[in-house]
């Protein structure tokens, strides 16, 4: 690379730790610069984000909705992993590989350690799932999940977990619990909207939550304290890694987003 590639690329990495840190707005385009330059992922790495594949409630089938497929685990898929493992190979020293989709019944699902679960408010866990989840967090994998609102859908992901951790609690996570700062340090938890949950309020003011829907950041810990599951309730760290290159989207949650899951990898790797 000559100087002029070595300049643009640290102008690139400048652009996003800044962007991170909350240092400057979003500019149109400027994510979208930033990925278009990154080479494809390698095959082999030691890091691969890991959409989890699994079964729908027969109720709330989706159809092929945006074009993606069928199966509520496809929602945001693939832009929203790609977006964020081009970030994620910026802002650390992590060895990226290929964004990978993988059923919890496959034993692949041992070879990573952490692992991101879209919409489970509309998923229906079968007993082999249940059991395969069971077995992945307790051998040490962790999971994110996310993307989900509501009463209803909060209900029917509590009630999956049950049955995988018969009474261990979900519980809140607290600014002091270690995954919060492993790399970044995070001392509050603000919304993280879904694109369509983005209004225009007085003076033009991006209001970006629903009614009755406040965040929450609760988790399901180990006898140990060691955290398995983070639970992104209320809020859609997906669309925030997918459209961070959007000037309408709130800079400060996609900020929060990729610092939140950037800690939780960190955290998955070394606990």
């Amino acid at each position: 690379m000559g100087p002029m590639g070595d300049s643009r690329a640290r102008a690139v990495t400048a652009l996003a730790m800044a962007l991170l840190l909350g240092l400057v707005a979003v500019s149109p385009g400027a994510w979208g610069q930033l990925y278009e330059q990154a080479p494809n992922f390698p095959s082999q790495a030691e890091y691969h984000f890991i959409r989890v594949e699994y079964s729908d409630l027969f109720r709330s089938g989706r159809g092929f909705g945006r074009g993606f497929g069928r199966g509520w685990w496809m929602q945001d898929w693939p832009q929203s992993e790609t977006h964020f493992a081009q970030g994620v190979r910026r802002l650390t020293r992590i060895q990226i590989g290929e964004n990978l989709h993988v059923p919890l019944t496959d034993d692949r699902i041992f070879e990573y350690p952490w692992a991101y679960a879209t919409q489970v408010g509309y998923w229906n866990l079968s007993n082999a799932e249940v059991g395969r989840l069971r077995e992945y967090l307790l051998r040490g994998g962790f999971l994110v999940v996310d993307d989900f609102w509501g009463m209803d859908e909060w209900v029917v992901f509590r009630d999956s977990m049950e049955r995988v951790f018969p009474g261990r609690p979900i519980v809140e996570i607290t600014t002091a619990d270690a995954m919060m700062h492993v790399l970044y340090d995070i001392g509050e938890c603000v919304t993280v909207p879904g694109l369509r949950h983005l209004r225009v309020g007085p003076g033009g003011r991006i209001v970006a939550q629903p009614e009755a829907t406040p965040p929450h950041w609760r988790a399901i810990y180990d006898d140990r304290g060691r955290m398995l599951v983070a639970i992104n309730y209320n809020m859609d760290i997906g669309d925030a890694w997918e459209h961070a290159d959007m000037p309408e989207y709130p800079a400060e949650s996609t900020g929060l987003a990729y610092r939140f899951a950037i800690n939780s990898i960190l955290y998955s790797m070394t606990h």
